[in-house]
């Protein structure tokens, strides 16, 4: 009877370590804000707009990301930091010189990381650098 109880209470702190070691995410309370995504779709889009201006040799039109709604959220870590995969749609503003132009209903799909004092967000990007390599991440600040 005595050597039961104590097979039990070993497997009972087996199956505690192994939960413990398991994947875990990162709380759901820490996920970005909905102005923080906006900034981030920002600045992907000012980042895209910059290289197409460098190759047509034209100014940048000014433009706003006035309404984001999020779909999807997924809380994973990326290199031991809380990371945030965020879906959803946007709608976007162009003040051209002539005229306004509205796009709405864009999709997004980014990814948020918060900085290890937490102070700070950054926009990451995957990289696709070759066959059978380990992803590579791309990372910026969003001011």
């Amino acid at each position: 009877m005595n050597a039961q109880w104590c097979q039990r209470v070993l497997i009972v702190i087996l199956i505690g370590l192994l939960t413990a070691c398991g994947t875990s995410t990162p709380p759901l309370g820490l996920a970005p804000s909905k102005q923080l995504v906006q900034k981030a779709i920002a600045l992907q889009l000012s980042q895209t707009q910059q290289r197409l201006t460098q190759q047509l040799q034209a100014s940048p039109p000014k433009f706003e990301v006035p309404q984001v709604k999020l779909k999807q959220l997924e809380a994973i870590f990326v290199e031991d930091l809380p990371t945030y995969h965020v879906r959803g749609t946007y709608n976007l503003k162009f003040n051209l010189p002539a005229q306004q132009v509205t796009q709405e209903n864009n999709t997004f799909d980014i990814y948020l990381q918060r900085q290890k004092e937490g102070k700070t967000w950054r926009l990451l990007r995957p990289e696709v650098t070759g066959k059978n390599t380990a992803q590579v991440w791309r990372s910026y600040l969003i001011r």
